[in-house]
């Protein structure tokens, strides 16, 4: 998993550089001493995991948790204890209280590791026909097929159709994890498409046939041309 922390002490850096580095299946990416700089690389970048201090310079890290629209998955590093619940409201997968020790730190990355099987497994039963998206006070009944682009704006994302778009409640990493399969695909950090409504691929470019131009972005690309054009 690709991972960066946000943490403005040099101690706690030091550690959780240490822990990452004794798992195998971490990879560590980038450190950040605030918030501002991390939701900077995260514009452009993907990323698995994040650890976050919620003590930071220029934005508490649960407001720059807030401001995401599309999080990784969060374990948040504290020295303090009252931000548990509102952590938790937040769908972080664990809060570690400083000190920790490695034992704990691995507790918390086998949650992560226990949350993503689930996904994994939820996505392999028998594809989705239909599904309900959630917009504003209703549910929304819409099949599959139909869809063309999901696009993430701010706190909510579009689905888009042939002639119309609703507005969902729900986050572009939601439907990640709901449509993972090999119809959909994310190609840029804001739009999920339907592979079944390509026409074609130019350059940094995926055209639908309804007309729309998808940017693929640059953490998306290889990994989508190699499923696709397999």
């Amino acid at each position: 998993m690709r991972c960066i922390i946000v943490e403005d002490q040099p101690p706690a850096q030091r550690i959780l550089r240490k822990f990452i580095q004794d798992v195998p299946t971490l990879e560590l990416v980038d450190v950040f001493s605030d918030g501002l700089k991390a939701m900077e690389f995260l514009n452009t970048e993907s990323v698995d995991l994040m650890f976050l201090d919620i003590h930071l310079p220029k934005i508490n890290g649960l407001d720059f948790l807030k401001s995401i629209p599309d999080p990784p998955q969060v374990i948040l590093t504290t020295a303090f204890s009252e931000y548990a619940l509102e952590g938790y409201d937040l769908n972080v997968v664990d809060y570690l209280l400083k000190p920790f020790s490695f034992q704990r730190f691995l507790q918390a990355i086998n949650k992560v590791n226990a949350k993503q099987e689930h996904i994994i497994s939820k996505n392999d039963t028998a594809p989705l026909a239909e599904i309900y998206v959630k917009s504003s006070h209703e549910h929304i009944k819409v099949l599959i097929k139909d869809i063309y682009t999901i696009t993430s704006d701010s706190d909510y994302t579009e689905i888009h159709f042939q002639e119309k778009k609703i507005l969902s409640n729900e986050s572009l990493r939601h439907w990640v994890e709901v449509l993972a399969s090999s119809q959909f695909h994310q190609i840029h950090k804001s739009y999920i498409i339907n592979t079944q409504k390509i026409d074609r691929i130019s350059g940094n470019l995926v055209l639908l046939t309804n007309g729309a131009k998808i940017p693929m972005g640059r953490a998306y690309k290889d990994n989508f041309l190699k499923s696709v054009l397999q």
